[in-house]
């Protein structure tokens, strides 16, 4: 049995993920992905939108993946390889030439992220049409306090 190991935090879970995860999947005949702690993305500098027990539970629905394991620190790769007996290490090439320390242990690779989508683009689409809301709101109480003013 050939087992596939990755790691995200999965944020915003969208297209790009269950592309990835599919084809993760089909690399091999067990899939178990390390889901990054809020904890471990504070250190990161990283801020998740969901929390980490939504992600997990999502990555836990989908029927690509086997197994779901917190991420909580970077150095843990190498027992988690050893823990689920992963015959590959599998990331998006976004993380390209980032792990191939750990091609003594196992096969390390890297597979095309999914054009036009990531979690970072969203991200920054729902902060935008924050701050649109913002200054439409903004800009109605301005208005407001100007009738009350005339009266």
């Amino acid at each position: 049995m050939t087992t596939v190991i990755t790691y995200g935090t999965f944020d915003l879970f969208h297209i790009g993920h269950v592309n990835l995860l599919r084809r993760l999947r089909a690399l091999g005949d067990r899939l178990v992905v390390g889901c990054s702690t809020d904890t471990f993305n504070s250190l990161k500098g990283k801020k998740a939108m969901m929390p980490y027990e939504h992600r997990i539970a999502i990555l836990e629905a989908c029927r690509y993946v086997d197994a779901v394991f917190p991420e909580e620190h970077w150095d843990q790769k190498r027992s988690d390889i050893v823990r689920e007996n992963a015959d590959i290490f599998a990331m998006g090439d976004d993380w390209s030439g980032k792990f191939d320390e750990l091609n003594d242990q196992c096969q390390v690779i890297y597979l095309p992220r999914t054009a036009d989508v990531s979690s970072t683009e969203i991200r920054q689409l729902v902060h935008s049409f924050k701050q649109e809301q913002v200054l439409s709101l903004k800009h109605s109480a301005e208005h407001v306090l100007q009738l009350i003013e005339k009266l």
